[in-house]
């Protein structure tokens, strides 16, 4: 069975909603297809920053989450060495708007998103498993013997993109380091306040923040020492790494309470991945009718709490540019409308990468050299760290998030 539509957007994640809403909103229908049998909702949770919030706002879907989401008011980083540490608000005018900083269940974002979809948006249990030429088209063959016929391909697909091979992107790279995430339900109010606690040293980073009043969300990274701490197949034993580790260090007095607190069936481990920076910089991040966006373009570590709100600004840009591709008609009586179109969508494309190539690039490189500088071993690392980074780090996070990326509106 073949069928067509304009654009095709493979992958339900972030990226991929926040693109298919944007094009909704630009009055613009496009093809969702998700590999799997419902929206994936792995992680828990995520922190959106400031940047995010422009993109919800934009979307028309800000004020839902809000309501379902605290605003934390500041960030606290503390050396489980020496204790030092440093507070920085989190609210306040930024060069692009207000602040504004909230963490939020994966759960209840990528819901918000997919439910302003008009219905048979996202096509689900839909695994791409080959991309073809033809003509001015791409045929996208699907798991069940459904082809896709389309005039734009976007490949929102996460770190194992197929649209990315297709690019020719490489497999992300590993780091070595391990983060372990988690989520804790509590029956009554936490009563923890609204800041974001961070303590890093002894080659760990780990931190909480609230989602809402009864609910928060906490992650540990590290690089794993022995062979045990590789193999992480039960999310009991992850549960025991970190209380362990954690015991270490001076620490926070709350940190470990919240991960006691917390389910076993709501704590998963990932190891830590990025794109090689440079790649970003020669790579097609989009060629003819087809581009990437989100971790199939670029994955980062999880150090300046960027990838998610980097994917949703992906999205909002990638809408933009499109539409503007497919509402531009030229006048000329003897063009061939089929090669026009094309080439409009190409030159959409191609505008959309160049804006996204140097904050992707910025991005996959601070979140890595944070991560090193927060968990190395390295002596003059390790001095710069104590005795400088907690203060300094809240103002580095609020600063990657102050980002102008444009309104949805196309001219």
């Amino acid at each position: 069975m073949e069928i067509s539509h304009d654009i095709v957007i493979v992958g339900a994640g972030l990226a991929g909603l926040a693109t298919s809403l944007g094009l909704h909103r630009l009055g613009i229908k496009c093809l969702v297809l998700e590999g799997s049998e419902s929206l994936r909702i792995t992680g828990f949770a995520l922190t959106t920053w400031t940047n995010a919030w422009k993109v919800f706002d934009g979307l028309g879907v800000g004020e839902t989450l809000r309501d379902h989401h605290v605003q934390i008011d500041g960030v606290i980083a503390t050396s489980v060495v020496t204790g030092l540490g440093g507070h920085r608000s989190l609210q306040g005018k930024a060069s692009n708007g207000d602040h504004e900083v909230r963490c939020q269940k994966r759960k209840t974002l990528l819901e918000a998103l997919a439910s302003e979809l008009p219905d048979g948006t996202i096509r689900f249990s839909s695994k791409v498993v080959a991309i073809e030429e033809s003509g001015y088209y791409k045929l996208v063959r699907l798991a069940d013997g459904t082809t896709v016929k389309t005039k734009a391909l976007i490949g929102c697909d996460g770190v194992n993109s197929v649209v990315g091979k297709h690019l020719g992107f490489k497999k992300p790279l590993l780091t070595g380091r391990v983060a372990i995430r988690g989520i804790a339900n509590f029956k009554e109010e936490h009563g923890y306040g609204n800041k974001f606690q961070q303590v890093f040293g002894k080659g760990y980073r780990s931190g909480f923040l609230p989602c809402d009043a009864k609910s928060i969300y906490w992650f540990f990274t590290w690089t794993p020492s022995t062979p045990d701490e590789m193999v992480l197949d039960s999310s009991a034993k992850m549960k025991q790494i970190v209380l362990r580790r954690l015991e270490d260090g001076i620490g926070n007095p709350y940190l470990k309470n919240v991960i006691e607190t917390t389910e076993v069936e709501n704590i998963d481990s990932a190891p830590l991945g990025f794109r090689v920076p440079m790649e970003l910089i020669w790579a097609n991040i989009s060629k003819d009718n087809v581009c990437v966006a989100g971790d199939a373009l670029h994955p980062m570590t999880p150090d300046v709490g960027q990838g998610g709100c980097c994917s949703l600004e992906d999205g909002f840009v990638l809408a933009r540019c499109l539409a503007e591709a497919l509402k531009t008609r030229h006048n000329g009586e003897d063009e061939d409308e089929e090669k026009a179109e094309y080439e409009r969508i190409v030159s959409g494309l191609q505008k959309y990468a160049n804006e996204r190539r140097w904050r992707s690039f910025d991005l996959v490189t601070t979140s890595y050299l944070v991560g090193v500088l927060l968990e190395s071993d390295n002596l003059v690392l390790k001095f710069l760290r104590e005795k400088v980074l907690g203060q300094f780090l809240g103002g580095l996070l609020l600063k990657r998030a102050d980002y102008d990326f444009g309104k949805l509106c196309v001219t």
